[in-house]
Protein backbone atom coordinates (compact mmCIF):
# COMPACT_ATOMS: atom_id res chain seq x y z
CA UNK A 1 0.00 0.00 0.00
CA UNK A 2 1.36 3.42 -0.79
CA UNK A 3 1.68 6.12 1.86
CA UNK A 4 -1.24 8.18 0.63
CA UNK A 5 -3.71 5.27 0.72
CA UNK A 6 -2.41 4.13 4.09
CA UNK A 7 -2.83 7.62 5.52
CA UNK A 8 -6.37 7.96 4.14
CA UNK A 9 -7.33 4.56 5.56
CA UNK A 10 -5.97 5.46 8.99
CA UNK A 11 -7.64 8.85 9.18
CA UNK A 12 -11.03 7.71 7.88
CA UNK A 13 -11.04 4.60 10.07
CA UNK A 14 -10.05 6.62 13.14
CA UNK A 15 -12.79 9.16 12.49
CA UNK A 16 -15.47 6.50 12.06
CA UNK A 17 -14.36 4.53 15.13
CA UNK A 18 -14.18 7.70 17.25
CA UNK A 19 -17.60 8.80 16.04
CA UNK A 20 -19.09 5.47 17.01
CA UNK A 21 -17.25 5.35 20.35
CA UNK A 22 -18.11 8.79 21.65
CA UNK A 23 -21.56 9.44 20.21
CA UNK A 24 -24.71 7.32 20.16
CA UNK A 25 -24.71 7.12 16.35
CA UNK A 26 -24.06 3.40 16.26
CA UNK A 27 -26.64 2.69 18.97
CA UNK A 28 -29.32 4.54 17.01
CA UNK A 29 -28.40 2.73 13.80
CA UNK A 30 -28.44 -0.66 15.51
CA UNK A 31 -31.81 0.17 17.07
CA UNK A 32 -33.29 1.14 13.72
CA UNK A 33 -32.10 -2.07 12.10
CA UNK A 34 -33.25 -4.17 15.06
CA UNK A 35 -29.84 -5.28 16.24
CA UNK A 36 -29.70 -3.32 19.49
CA UNK A 37 -28.83 -6.50 21.40
CA UNK A 38 -25.31 -6.14 19.99
CA UNK A 39 -24.85 -2.83 21.83
CA UNK A 40 -23.31 -4.61 24.82
CA UNK A 41 -20.44 -5.92 22.71
CA UNK A 42 -19.52 -2.61 21.07
CA UNK A 43 -16.82 -1.68 23.57
CA UNK A 44 -14.97 -4.91 22.86
CA UNK A 45 -14.78 -4.03 19.16
CA UNK A 46 -14.71 -0.24 18.87
CA UNK A 47 -11.89 0.62 21.27
CA UNK A 48 -9.43 -1.87 19.75
CA UNK A 49 -10.50 -0.73 16.26
CA UNK A 50 -9.83 2.88 17.25
CA UNK A 51 -6.39 1.91 18.57
CA UNK A 52 -5.57 0.02 15.35
CA UNK A 53 -6.61 2.89 13.08
CA UNK A 54 -4.72 5.46 15.15
CA UNK A 55 -1.69 3.17 14.91
CA UNK A 56 -2.08 2.97 11.12
CA UNK A 57 -2.25 6.77 10.95
CA UNK A 58 0.90 7.18 13.05
CA UNK A 59 2.72 4.57 10.96
CA UNK A 60 1.72 6.32 7.71
CA UNK A 61 2.93 9.69 9.01
CA UNK A 62 6.23 8.12 10.08
CA UNK A 63 6.71 6.52 6.65
CA UNK A 64 5.98 9.80 4.87
CA UNK A 65 8.40 11.66 7.13
CA UNK A 66 11.13 9.07 6.60
CA UNK A 67 10.64 9.13 2.85
CA UNK A 68 10.73 12.94 2.77
CA UNK A 69 13.90 12.96 4.89
CA UNK A 70 15.54 10.39 2.63
CA UNK A 71 14.77 12.39 -0.49
CA UNK A 72 15.76 15.71 1.07
CA UNK A 73 19.31 14.66 1.95
CA UNK A 74 20.47 15.00 -1.62
CA UNK A 75 22.45 11.77 -1.56
CA UNK A 76 22.78 10.20 -5.01
CA UNK A 77 22.30 6.67 -3.68
CA UNK A 78 18.99 7.67 -2.02
CA UNK A 79 17.49 8.42 -5.42
CA UNK A 80 18.68 5.15 -6.93
CA UNK A 81 17.21 3.10 -4.10
CA UNK A 82 20.37 1.20 -3.33
CA UNK A 83 23.59 1.56 -1.40
CA UNK A 84 27.17 1.00 -2.49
Amino acid sequence: MDDRTLLKTGIIGSAIAALCCFTPVLLVLLGVVGLSAWAGWLDYVLFPALAVFVGITIYAFARRRAQAACCATGRPDAEKGGSR
